[in-house]
């Protein structure tokens, strides 16, 4: 798929179950598989572009196939399309291009996906890392640089976004990292 704009996530609290639901997705559309992984905790992720037509459909598959093991779901219309190198953690940076550093981290991988969304769309921000329960404990994180109105904007509409669901772990605007700070991202 050259130009994604719509994702689907879901998050199952079973390894097993979560292939046999990503195998269900697979035969019931034709989406792409942007993630599909399993996840601290035991747990499976599974993150899917395509068509909205072919990412309901498949959602719809995987719900069904997930046989009570659902954690958290989403669809997101219209992905910012700053969301997809920042997951694939492929954004180039120098530390020329840091201003404010903002971090928002959550305790659901697929609720920070919608954060990043959420925080891109805000305001004028660069998103360029977003983590996915590896290595967290199943938390997710993101990291977005700008100016620090609008690092902060963006950080408050992510807030908001993670919010609904309850899964706020904590919210950070550095106004002015120290550079060595910065080298442990790019």
């Amino acid at each position: 798929m050259s130009n994604p704009k719509v994702i689907g996530a879901l998050e199952l609290s079973s390894v097993g179950i979560g292939y046999k639901a990503l195998d269900q997705m697979l035969k019931a559309a034709e989406a792409e598989v942007i993630l599909a992984r399993t996840i601290c905790s035991g747990k499976y992720l599974i993150v899917l572009s395509g068509t909205v037509s072919d990412v309901e459909s498949a959602m719809a598959a995987g719900r069904e196939a997930g046989e009570g093991a659902l954690i958290d779901e989403l669809i997101l219309n219209s992905v910012h399309p700053s969301v997809f190198p920042a997951l694939g953690q492929s954004v180039a940076m120098s530390g020329d291009d840091f201003k404010a550093l903002g971090i928002v981290e959550s305790f659901s991988g697929v609720s920070i996906l919608a954060a990043a969304d959420a925080a891109a769309k805000a305001a004028a921000v660069t998103l360029f890392r977003i983590h996915v329960a590896m290595a967290l404990g199943g938390k997710g994180f993101l990291l977005l640089t700008g100016e620090q109105p609008d690092v902060e904007s963006a950080v408050a509409a992510a807030v908001e976004e993670v919010g609904k669901r309850g899964l706020l772990v904590c919210q950070v605007v550095i106004p002015r990292p120290e550079r060595s700070l910065i080298n442990e991202y790019i």
